[in-house]
């Protein structure tokens, strides 16, 4: 008897404290809670509106492909920039746009491929947007050669340099001396597939403490907003890779990140669990011949 005492004290306790842990957090205000645990509110779907409306309030400095400024030379491999806050605005086509401007490198055999990535902007995923760029090359007089919405896929890598929302373009014309980077009209109002389910936000049975939850639908997409950062520049290996595996709609079954990931995997009872079988099947084979 003296035995169980001990053990029963402490399970009596163990309930006291838990209960006490669980009450503590429902009188625990979100002002106290750190901004990137909290779960997403009504207010941070408004971060599109509001970036919305800061460019359609700015001033365009730049209404024809002859006013840039294309000092900067295209990066020989992806650069980071950040297109929004004070930036200059474009007004193209009857859009207003943030850009970017570039003089394409000489002496360099044609056609090459150009890397674009477009980081989510915003801390949820299901209140998050994409820069989606378009793409223009100019000749030495300024003039268009091509024009390109650039579709955006996702690709979610090992590192935070191959995971986003990836695209390509070529060049081709021996005549293209600029490249000007900004968003249409169509772009900004598009949408790109990603194939993760957001996170929102939902409410306890006792309506009291918010808690995360995942979204069913297999069929997310994340808008397309007016600003963000974007990466660009000569294509390398590592965007190679991530753009031609990244995904742009919504896969069979049986493919998809978790497929992209399995084939990546250097596991043998994975990966060559078939070859295996066919291994074995021949050893097989081959002793009852002998």
């Amino acid at each position: 008897m003296t035995y169980r005492l001990p053990a029963l004290s402490v399970a009596l306790i163990s309930i006291v404290l838990l209960g006490g842990c669980h009450t503590a957090k429902s009188l625990i205000p979100d002002t106290l809670i750190p901004p990137n645990l909290r779960p997403p509110s009504e207010k941070d779907g408004d971060a599109l509106k509001l970036a919305q409306k800061k460019l359609q309030d700015a001033s365009p400095c730049c209404s024809s492909f002859a006013d840039f400024s294309y000092q900067t030379i295209l990066p020989w491999q992806p650069q980071k920039f950040v297109l929004g806050s004070d930036a200059m605005v474009a007004n193209l086509n009857g859009a207003h746009s943030y850009f970017l401007a570039f003089r394409l490198p000489t002496g360099i055999k044609l056609p090459y491929r150009v890397a674009i990535k477009s980081e989510l902007n915003g801390r949820w995923l299901s209140s998050s947007y994409l820069f989606a760029p378009t793409v223009v090359t100019l000749d030495d007089g300024f003039q268009p050669i091509g024009t390109s919405d650039i579709t955006l896929c996702e690709h979610v890598g090992w590192s935070s340099e191959t995971t986003g929302a990836f695209g390509a373009m070529s060049i081709k014309d021996e005549k293209a001396r600029y490249l000007l980077v900004y968003s249409s009209a169509a772009q900004q109002s598009g949408k790109t597939y990603w194939e993760q389910s957001p996170a929102a936000a939902t409410t306890s049975t006792s309506g009291s403490t918010p808690s995360l939850a995942m979204n069913a639908s297999g069929t997310f997409s994340v808008p397309h907003g007016p600003d963000g950062t974007l990466w660009i520049g000569m294509m390398d290996k590592t965007y190679a890779k991530a753009v031609d595996k990244a995904i742009c709609k919504k896969p069979p079954p049986g493919s998809g990140v978790l497929n992209t990931l399995r084939a990546d995997l250097p596991i043998p009872w994975i990966n060559g669990s078939k070859d295996t079988t066919d291994s074995s099947n021949k050893s097989d084979d081959n002793k009852s011949t002998q």
